[in-house]
């Protein structure tokens, strides 16, 4: 037996996809100023990669202001209950066909293992992206900001690596998404708002 749970409101919906198109794309454009392929060209990549992320940090300004005055940051307070068993059921009791050992609801959208996860990923991953994204933009300034010291490889290495992190967290995302009650119930859940649950 299956109910149907709305998890997800409108502004939740534009925000996931929004971030998940300027993500992608920055990967996109990323990798080609790196020099992994020619799509745009050198100079527009910079240039669209420099505009998404702006256009980024322009939602999560938005999201933020949304997350504190609705209390919806309070999904992502992370918590160790049942995260051994989450861990156990990702590891091998999904493919014995046992029932996840969560159950969302509209007070606990997210899973212990995906609070730690999204908790690593504002604390740890995005920083390291930010900071070394903001460095290399404003590189003409580092002198007079005193960070003369510090060496373009180096940082250019943490972006890059933040990069390959972001696309390894991607792609687990997209597969965990196929791990509902149904292979296609998360993703519908993500564009209508509402899931089905067993």
């Amino acid at each position: 037996m299956t109910e149907r749970v709305y998890l997800f409101k409108g502004f939740e919906r534009f925000w996931h996809w929004s971030q998940a198109f300027l993500i992608i794309f920055m990967l996109v454009t990323g990798f080609e100023i790196h020099g992994t392929y020619t799509n745009f060209g050198f100079a527009k990549a910079v240039n669209y990669h420099t505009i998404a992320a702006w256009t980024l940090v322009g939602l999560w300004v938005f999201a933020i202001f949304w997350h504190v005055t609705t209390g919806e940051w309070r999904q992502y307070i992370p918590t160790t209950e049942k995260v051994v068993a989450i861990m156990n059921y990702y590891s091998s009791g999904i493919f014995k066909g046992e029932p996840h050992p969560f159950k969302p609801t509209s007070r606990q959208k997210h899973n212990p293992l995906q609070r730690l996860t999204y908790l690593a990923i504002l604390t740890l991953l995005s920083p390291l992206i930010w900071v070394t994204g903001w460095l290399l933009l404003f590189y003409a300034d580092w002198a007079a900001w005193g960070l003369s010291s510090l060496q373009l490889q180096w940082v250019a290495t943490g972006h890059v690596i933040g990069a390959f992190l972001m696309l390894a967290f991607l792609v687990s995302h997209l597969y965990l998404a196929t791990t509902g009650h149904k292979v296609t119930s998360q993703l519908k859940a993500m564009i209508t708002g509402w899931e089905e649950i067993e």
